[in-house]
C-alpha cells in the first residue's frame, strides 16, 4: 500500500485563483478610484462646518466678553468685524486655525473681503470661502465648492 502524498497546487487550481482575483479586481479598483473625490469633497465640507462653528463661537466670544473689535481664541487674536472674525489674516484664518499640509489659506484683502481656503493637492475647485457680515446683525457667508474635487 504504498501512498502518493500531493505537494502543492495543480495548474488548475492556480488558474483559478488569478481568474476570480481578476474579477474581484474588475469590481473593486473602480470603487477605490473614487473613493478620493468622495473624500476630498468630505474634507472641504467638513472644513465649511468647521469655518462655521468658528465664526459662531467667535460671536459668541465677542458677546461674552462685550468686546466688539477682537477675542482671544486658542492663543491668537481674533479682529473682529460687526462681531464675526473679519477676512483678514488675524481674523478668520486665526480662528480656524487650519494645518498647512491639508489647506492653504488666502486671507482677504481687506477686512471685509473674502478668506479662502483650498485643498491641497485637489484637482478643480475644492475650496471653502468665508464672507464676514456686511452690516451689524447680519451673519457672514460661508460656501464649500466641491466641484472637480
Amino acid at each position: 500500500m504504498n501512498r502518493s502524498r500531493s505537494r502543492g497546487f495543480t495548474l488548475i487550481e492556480l488558474v483559478v485563483v488569478i481568474v476570480i482575483l481578476g474579477i474581484l479586481a474588475a469590481f473593486a479598483v473602480p470603487r477605490f478610484i473614487s473613493l478620493d473625490s468622495t473624500a476630498r469633497t468630505a474634507t472641504v465640507n467638513a472644513l465649511a462646518g468647521s469655518v462655521r462653528s468658528a465664526a459662531a463661537l467667535a460671536r459668541g466670544m465677542s458677546m461674552a466678553s462685550q468686546s466688539s473689535a477682537s477675542v482671544l481664541m486658542e492663543g491668537n487674536t481674533v479682529t473682529l468685524l460687526n462681531n464675526y472674525p473679519d477676512a483678514s489674516s488675524t481674523g478668520i484664518s486665526n480662528a480656524v486655525n487650519t494645518n498647512a499640509t491639508d489647506f492653504t489659506v488666502t486671507p482677504g484683502t481687506s477686512a471685509s473681503g473674502t478668506a479662502t481656503w483650498q485643498k491641497v493637492g485637489a484637482p478643480g475647485t475644492c475650496s471653502v470661502s468665508y464672507t464676514p457680515p456686511t452690516g451689524p446683525g447680519l451673519t457672514p457667508t460661508v460656501s464649500a465648492t466641491t466641484t472637480g474635487c
